[in-house]
């Protein structure tokens, strides 16, 4: 059976997952626009001994193929912070984005400061990359450049997670497009099941609830049941109760209500 859950506030995620009918949570543990540290947190016996999934979601800053060292050394330092505080919660993995080359760098370049990021980091806490809606020069946009991504660092056990709205937004064909991620990196571990608000290609990270954006249902439906889902959708708890609904409706193989 494949696991649904959301990405929810913080304060109270198990609650906030019952809310929802979660079978897992995905949440932030500390400012996603931020290079401040977690804090240690009040309910971290109870996440420890969750009887759901907790991912974290780690900063939205973190760049670690960045040509800026301000910007590169500060993203391999709140990633060591956020696997430390994830490990303290027993968390399931930490999820981060891929990221782009900037400035006059060639893209192999972010090749090798993955390398490096993942050399300096002390943790025994799974990292998941997450592919990327845009950056012209980015490593986890299009599945050719996973696939040398994975050529270069597969060997220390990262895995993947298959966001379908940076999928559709970033240009990737959702025809084939499990297979060919398999092909590419050898595993997916996460599905972040978003539909679009923006047309196919537009590189504009949008999301909607499932079924009501520029995603052709038919597509995102087939291709969310690759592994455990997290929804990312706009809403509180009653919106993402629907599109859990919608994905368990669509991994079972029957259309979604909203289709």
């Amino acid at each position: 059976m494949t696991l649904v859950g959301a990405h929810t506030p913080s304060g109270d995620p198990l609650a906030e997952a019952e809310a929802r009918g979660a079978d897992l949570v995905q949440i932030f543990l500390s400012n996603p626009q931020s290079w401040k540290k977690p804090l240690a947190r009040e309910d971290a016996d109870a996440l420890r001994s969750s009887p759901i999934p907790v991912y974290v979601h780690a900063p939205y800053l973190i760049n670690v193929c960045a040509d800026n060292n301000r910007v590169r050394i500060p993203s391999r330092k709140i990633l060591q912070d956020t696997c430390d505080a994830a490990t303290e919660i027993n968390a399931t993995a930490v999820v981060v984005h891929g990221g782009h080359v900037t400035g006059e760098g060639a893209q192999e370049e972010g090749l090798v400061r993955w390398r490096k990021a993942l050399n300096a980091l002390d943790t025994d806490m799974t990292v998941l990359i997450e592919n990327t809606a845009g950056g012209d020069k980015a490593l986890a946009r299009r599945v050719e450049w996973m696939a040398r991504l994975w050529e270069e660092i597969g060997e220390f056990g990262v895995g993947l997670v298959l966001d379908t709205c940076h999928s559709w937004a970033g240009g990737e064909p959702f025809d084939g497009l499990v297979e060919r991620i398999l092909e590419a990196t050898g595993r997916i571990d996460l599905v972040h099941a978003n539909d679009s608000k923006d047309p196919f290609d537009s590189r504009r990270d949008r999301h909607q609830n499932l079924g009501a954006g520029e995603t052709p249902a038919e597509e995102l439906a087939r291709t969310i049941s690759a592994a455990g889902v997290v929804v990312e959708t706009p809403g509180g708890a009653g919106e993402h109760a629907a599109d859990i609904k919608w994905v368990r409706q669509a991994c079972a193989g029957t259309w979604p209500e909203r289709l």
